[in-house]
């Protein structure tokens, strides 16, 4: 199996390198000293990053949000919600995972989201739902979206199965 959750992790740092980067080369007008401390603390992460040391690069980027934070610097970057870093993350990763992905896995995939979408579509326009379906339909979305950034075809089937099920119970077509 392919490492898709390097690759995730991979793209969630670059993506924090590029945002950082960005800001640090733009004249501000901020407080030089931190930003030559912000500087020193992503150099830091890339090189933690490059050999391999992932989690140091993680932290050292969560201590330049808290860092920029505390310095009340206005236009330094803020630390996304993680929804929003989940979905900046994909975006990187879309561009790396087709290199480690073999072609069937990713026809995989790409079979149980779109069945996902519709699926989870149509429950939620369904009359009459009632909240605990509701709440099912989402939380097994959820995995089943984890399943997929992790490119493990079998797991995300399955929970699809499980929207499946609840689909015909409430008569809606799967």
């Amino acid at each position: 199996m392919p490492d898709a959750y390097k690759v995730m992790v991979d793209a969630e740092l670059s993506k924090a390198f590029d945002v950082w980067s960005g800001y640090l080369d733009a004249r501000t007008g901020e407080d030089p000293q931190v930003r030559a401390r912000l500087r020193s603390m992503l150099e830091s992460a890339r090189a933690a990053a490059d050999e391999g040391d992932c989690a140091t690069a993680r932290a050292l980027v969560a201590d330049m949000y808290d860092e920029a934070r505390e310095a009340a610097l206005t236009w330094a970057p803020s630390q996304p919600r993680p929804c929003e870093a989940d979905r900046q993350m994909r975006d990187y990763a879309e561009d790396a995972l087709p290199q480690v992905l073999p072609l069937g896995i990713r026809d995989r995939l790409d079979h149980v989201a779109v069945s996902l979408r519709v699926t989870g579509r149509r429950l939620k326009a369904a009359p009459g739902l009632d909240e605990a379906t509701r709440q099912d339909v989402l939380y097994i979305t959820a995995r089943a979206g984890m399943a997929l950034d992790l490119a493990h075809p079998a797991a995300a089937r399955r929970e699809l199965e499980r929207l499946e099920a609840i689909a015909r119970r409430w008569n809606v077509e799967p």
